[in-house]
């Protein structure tokens, strides 16, 4: 079944304000279908928003999509590495919110990725991943339901800055030369065959994260929240990123520290306590007592990792939702986290849960919360019923479901 997608000439945008976002009844928002599986999941998933919204609001309120074009779509349309077109990202930049299936990035052909592309052009600072356990879903841990955390990864610094040069060019013959001659440095071992990359990681970053973060905790009313890093060698980077988020607890939140390390910051619900973890201690101990972690704030790279480790542990990421959001601005992408899986594609096995969560993100995050929480029971009754796509059936035993008819079902509950 197709979308109807109806653009209105008094439809009006969503803008943030002083007081925040500004969501009028009848947003326009853009869709990116995206490439690979993207068609079908993206098409279930605005089946699925809209279907709640309607059920949630009885008509007095409705989402105005507009397709917008990325990926292989994109150049299909305006030709040969055209990957992202200006008309793409300047209708996200109006209209503040949007949604994407997910993308293909060709190897080995100089394109950058353009999900990397979109969160520096936006400034998308957060990328954030809640993960949480839908009873029912098969997973290779025991106690999955232990998991319920929600990770905020720094967008735009660390490895998501791209600098780096290849071995054996001009260019990083210069910078090693700079490196050993004028900087001192003894300790890179073979200069002739190194290839070099810089790890920007910036107070201004570090404390922007953070601050969403613990601004999240006091909203939400969650117990902790913990940086995860690697400052134990990295001294001044991602020491840099544990010593601002401490100090930013202090300053701005009136954090009291404690003895033990922690910082203690006082929230109307109750107390919120600051913790950090050692990256490689934290993988472990996510799988040993996973209760320990609430809110959890970190760098690119170990988010990368930290935000597919629980993905697994809750039944991967074909189920897990995300968004790439810039608290300040109000712009916020919400989209698949997973690939474009062109082996699969146009054959009904797509698991749209993942992009179909992301959704339920965009509807909390533009205040309509009936909505998103009619799809999060909706979810929970499939999963806990046996009902899922074939991915996840396959594993479980439940009844196996097309991507269709995996978000039909979901529309019959809500």
């Amino acid at each position: 079944m197709d979308i109807c997608i109806i653009i209105c000439m008094n439809t009006s945008y969503i803008t943030m304000e002083k007081n925040g976002l500004q969501v009028p009844p009848n947003p326009t928002i853009p869709f990116i279908e995206g490439d690979g599986i993207g068609a079908e999941v993206t098409q279930a998933a605005l089946r699925v928003i809209d279907s709640a919204v309607r059920q949630a609001y009885g008509g007095e309120r409705r989402i105005s999509w507009v397709e917008i074009y990325a990926g292989g779509k994109a150049v299909s349309k305006f030709g040969d590495g055209v990957w992202l077109p200006t008309e793409s990202v300047d209708a996200i930049q109006k209209s503040l919110v949007a949604i994407k299936g997910p993308l293909m990035t060709p190897v080995g052909e100089g394109v950058r990725s353009i999900n990397v592309q979109l969160r520096q052009l936006l400034d998308l600072y957060v990328c954030l991943r809640p993960v949480r356990y839908f009873s029912g879903v098969p997973s290779p841990v025991k106690r999955p339901d232990l998991v319920d955390m929600v990770v905020f990864r720094e967008n735009t610094e660390d490895i998501y800055a791209g600098i780096e040069w290849d071995s054996g060019t001009k260019e990083v013959q210069q910078v090693i030369h700079f490196l050993q001659q004028e900087m001192g440095v003894g300790s890179i071992r073979f200069p002739e065959s190194s290839s070099i990359g810089v790890k920007p990681v910036s107070e201004e970053g570090s404390k922007r994260l953070i601050r969403s973060a613990i601004e999240y905790a006091i909203r939400e009313k969650r117990r902790s929240v913990t940086l995860v890093h690697k400052g134990n060698i990295m001294k001044f980077t991602e020491g840099g990123f544990r010593r601002w988020g401490y100090d930013l607890a202090v300053e701005e939140f009136g954090g009291k520290r404690e003895s033990n390390g922690t910082v203690t910051i006082p929230a109307p619900h109750g107390d919120i306590v600051m913790q950090d973890v050692i990256a490689d201690a934290f993988l472990q101990n996510i799988l040993i007592k996973p209760e320990a972690y609430d809110v959890v704030a970190t760098l690119n790279l170990n988010g990368d990792y930290i935000s597919d480790a629980l993905a697994a542990m809750v039944g991967g990421i074909g189920i897990s939702p995300g968004a790439n959001i810039n608290y300040i601005s109000g712009a916020a992408i919400f989209e698949a986290t997973h690939g474009t899986a062109p082996d699969i594609a146009g054959t009904g096995k797509a698991n749209p849960g993942s992009i179909i969560l992301s959704g339920e993100m965009l509807l909390r995050y533009i205040g309509w919360e009936e909505a998103a929480d009619a799809i999060v029971r909706a979810v929970s009754f499939c999963y806990n019923n046996g009902y899922m796509t074939c991915d996840l059936a396959a594993i479980s035993g439940g009844e196996s479901l097309s991507c269709e008819a995996f978000a039909e079902r979901l529309i019959e509950q809500l």
